[in-house]
């Protein structure tokens, strides 16, 4: 049997789509299984040994109809048996159209029948589930194919033991030493404007930190963001920047999450490196953007290791007064309601539930 799933967007969407795979690979341990996801998202599929193939959809293709035909037909050359789409756009929707796979899978839209024989309908809200909507969702993609009870729900990453010596030995260069006491990471730069947690607050999150834990702090930023970045750390105090190795980053996404597997937790905006995390095992404590949808990407928070705060546990009145259209336009307003003090407080019993208290 060979088998296709398709993930486009960001790097988060396309790791909690490899639960597809490494069940598929499980009930269907002779099936090829091969990956398609956009250039970007490559790095957090490498090494996963229920993945066969990645195929990598460009931007290039994508904005010329000539070359994404002649990328659908290639895809057609290669007779999948199966192909599931867990993106379900026009350029999907072609592709697997046009496949010619037996079992065509995707999300139910209404219009979906005119590319899929196999839809399900994706849950909204009101689920019971402690894994979040973005895993349950998926997961019925699998229905079709798997009758049996599924337990194998948590996304992974796998590095090789060289890129974890190489990110020790980088840890080592800098003058952290490992095990002496916890190395945080920071998340301080949101994927986007609407999705950053104001840096002077975020700076006062780190010296809190540092006061409780007195850990060594790394900033997660990559080199055009390093001016950003700068203002965290000049937010922050005098004691705290003897902490922050501020010089200490990856450029790469596999050298960045070797670095992220050492860290002790990753604390900071929600997102895509919250869920590179979680799948590397590392605890996380996360501040959700007000706009940002909780029930899809709160996931496993069944764990006492993830933790995070949204405005909508802590104020719901405001989701009765105005839309999700409206709270993002006035993200920054709504980021002042997130009351400190709390965030501090919850913070503060996180990591006495994690046994990393210095006192």
């Amino acid at each position: 049997m060979k088998i296709l799933v398709i993930q486009q967007k960001r790097i988060g969407d396309v790791l909690t789509s490899t639960i597809l795979c490494n069940n598929l690979k499980k009930f269907y341990p002779d099936a090829v299984i091969d990956y398609m996801c956009y250039p970007n998202c490559v790095d957090v599929l490498l090494e996963n040994p229920n993945i066969d193939e990645i195929i990598v959809l460009s931007q290039e293709v994508r904005k010329s109809y000539p070359k994404l035909f002649k990328f659908i037909f290639g895809i057609r050359k290669r007779n999948y048996d199966v192909v599931i789409d867990a993106y379900s756009k026009l350029e999907t929707n072609l592709i697997t159209l046009f496949s010619g796979a037996k079992y065509k899978i995707s999300y139910d839209k209404g219009y979906s029948n005119m590319f899929y024989n196999h839809t399900v309908k994706r849950i909204k809200n009101g689920t019971k589930s402690e894994l979040g909507l973005a895993i349950d969702n998926r997961l019925m993609l699998l229905k079709p194919l798997i009758k049996e009870p599924i337990t194998d729900y948590k996304p992974k990453i796998f590095l090789t033991e060289t890129e974890i010596e190489e990110a020790k030995k980088l840890l080592t260069k800098f003058g952290i030493q490992q095990g002496t006491k916890p190395l945080v990471m920071f998340g301080i730069l949101g994927s986007e404007w609407y999705k950053t947690y104001p840096l002077e607050k975020m700076a006062k999150i780190i010296d809190f930190t540092v006061e409780q834990l007195d850990a060594d702090i790394i900033f997660n930023y990559i080199p055009s963001q390093k001016e950003e970045a700068l203002k965290v750390y000049n937010f922050c105090s005098e004691r705290t920047q003897k902490n922050i190795h501020f010089e200490l980053y990856s450029e790469g996404l596999r050298s960045f999450l070797a670095l992220l597997s050492q860290c002790s937790i990753l604390i900071g905006n929600e997102g895509g490196s919250v869920n590179m995390a979680k799948a590397l095992s590392v605890p996380t404590f996360s501040l959700f953007s007000p706009s940002v949808d909780k029930e899809t990407w709160q996931i496993f928070e069944n764990e006492k290791e993830n933790l995070s705060i949204h405005l909508k546990d802590l104020k719901p009145e405001i989701y009765q007064q105005h839309d999700e259209k409206y709270i993002k336009e006035h993200t920054f307003k709504y980021f002042d309601e997130y009351p400190l003090e709390l965030i501090l407080e919850k913070l503060k019993q996180y990591f006495k539930d994690l046994n990393f208290l210095k006192n």
